[in-house]
């Protein structure tokens, strides 16, 4: 745990929010065997763990976190227990309680991502019953059935920049480019994806202008305001053509918003796409699929609920990017380091998605993302962020 980010939560106090060594906190021994401070000028006592996944747990530490490792690493909410030989109901409660922690940490470290290419696809899922069998189910409910991981991801840093789980439906798709516009920068990234039509109604309401056509002679009213794309935005669809029987013979492009020369500079700038494509994020999507037993085919860790299908995305996203090393990012060093014993030396250097991205400079343990502490002042924001980000419903169990 870092002292240093601790601060007073006391709202009314003139020291609210200030870091550790420029308030005035001071460390006052532990209460039920967890460090805590006292704030001088309230009186108020702090648990060290404040703002962290380990507030308010009554369990060893090192158990919280195998738990939470084996649940990102793509085990189900049973097996999960069974492992650390707890109740499942007890494994629910972890999974809430790192998922919401880990939610907060990723909506404030995405934030201003310089992202110049991003490839848009969708991932198929469902929850309590597919789709087909929806009209038996004995249970219903307006969630349930097919649930689309709508995904937006950057090719060159490997980062999922932003999901949304749900219908397959207009909503859904400018919801999903309405959050990638909230953490990237001023740069419109170069956009691709396959001949989902959503895409372009998505792509125009976040990244278009209004525009006021001419009328066609001198009398009579304006014609309708249209919405166009910004001169700066550049979108195109993979075409695949397939035979009679379905094999793919032939990958065309379609060049929806810019023109041919626009997307050659895209490409010629591109460090990993030669040609429009969208095989980076649907590489993605097997990732994802074997890191989230919800998402696992022919399977019966399905989500019972949606909300607990988002939190285990959190969990499993926040993971990915900070937590684990992702090979085709990996640096080669100047000069190879000698490691432990008489193997090889090091020639590589692990990086993970986030280094990548430069959201952090190295690679974080699971206990460093579950100890993060965001500053109080972002926190204050977060009922700003609700339209965006809406937080998952209240956990229950049964999930």
């Amino acid at each position: 745990m870092n002292w240093e980010t601790l601060y007073c939560p006391n709202q009314s106090c003139c020291y609210y929010g200030i870091p550790f060594s420029d308030g005035r906190l001071v460390k006052n021994g532990s209460s039920h065997g967890q460090k805590q401070a006292l704030c001088k000028a309230c009186g108020s006592s702090i648990s060290l763990r404040y703002r962290t996944a380990y507030y308010g747990l009554d369990v060893e530490t090192t158990v919280f976190e195998t738990a939470i490792r084996a649940l990102a690493e793509g085990n189900s909410i049973r097996a999960t227990a069974r492992i650390i030989q707890v109740d499942k109901d007890t494994a629910c409660d972890w999974l809430h309680r790192a998922a919401q922690h880990c939610r907060i940490v990723m909506l404030y470290l995405w934030q201003n991502l310089h992202v110049t290419e991003c490839q848009l696809d969708e991932l198929w899922s469902f929850i309590h019953t597919k789709e087909r069998n929806l009209p038996y189910a004995k249970f219903y409910h307006e969630s349930y059935g097919d649930a689309w991981v709508w995904l937006a991801f950057a090719p060159v840093s490997r980062v999922v920049l932003a999901f949304v789980i749900g219908k397959r439906t207009q909503e859904n798709a400018n919801l999903l480019l309405d959050r990638v516009a909230h953490v990237t920068d001023a740069h419109v990234p170069f956009f691709t994806s396959d001949q989902f039509s959503e895409y372009k109604k998505a792509l125009l309401h976040t990244y278009g202008q209004w525009y006021q056509p001419l009328r066609a002679g001198n009398r009579g009213r304006y014609p309708k305001t249209i919405r166009v794309p910004i001169p700066e935005l550049v979108y195109a669809q993979v075409v695949k053509v397939r035979n009679r029987n379905g094999r793919l013979v032939k990958v065309n492009k379609k060049i929806i918003f810019g023109n041919e020369k626009k997307l050659n500079e895209k490409l010629a700038e591109s460090p990993v796409s030669h040609e429009v494509n969208t095989s980076f994020i649907e590489r993605d999507n097997l990732t994802q699929r074997q890191s989230n037993r919800r998402l696992t085919r022919r399977s019966n860790g399905f989500s019972k609920e949606i909300y607990w299908f988002e939190k285990q995305l959190w969990l499993s996203l926040a993971y990915y990017h900070l937590v684990l090393p992702h090979q085709s990012l990996r640096q080669e060093l100047l000069n190879s380091e000698p490691t432990l014993g008489t193997g090889s030396r090091r020639r590589w250097q692990p990086r993970t998605p986030a280094m990548a991205n430069g959201i952090t400079d190295h690679i974080w343990t699971t206990a460093e993302l579950l100890s993060y502490r965001v500053p109080a002042s972002f926190i204050d924001e977060l009922p700003q962020l609700e339209y965006l980000f809406p937080e998952p419903d209240r956990a229950h169990q049964g999930s």
